[in-house]
């Protein structure tokens, strides 16, 4: 049991990690750098999913990247920004939201257990 929870909370922290990443890179290098963002934060979501064979496993490294590109959106006082107010940007926001929900629904049930067998 803790060692699931640890894989959470480091699928988790690559989640906040791939958002981060992905917010500079999709403005940096448009329109490559949304589409490497976007599958970069996909592959994570579906490999998250594919490891743990839940739907937490999508979920976590979806929640770590919706928290940190959330806390990356608003501008600060001295006028700096990283989400300009562009279509490149909603995609990436709204995208990569729809992605971490896809994953998540459409997660992989976990592998039959045989009679008798605890887990």
């Amino acid at each position: 049991m803790g060692g699931r929870v640890a894989v959470y909370a480091a699928l988790a922290v690559l989640g906040v990690l791939t958002g981060i990443t992905g917010t500079l890179v999709q403005g940096g290098w448009f329109p490559l750098g949304l589409l490497l963002a976007l599958a970069a934060a996909v592959g994570l979501f579906w490999g998250g999913s594919k490891l743990c064979r839940t739907k937490v496993g999508a979920a976590a490294p979806g929640a770590g990247w919706v928290l940190a590109v959330l806390l990356m959106t608003p501008s600060r006082a001295e006028g700096d920004f990283l989400f300009a107010a562009g279509i490149a940007s909603y995609v990436y926001l709204f995208g990569g939201m729809l992605a971490a929900v896809m994953c998540t629904t459409i997660a992989l049930p976990a592998p039959p257990v045989r009679p008798g067998k605890n887990r």
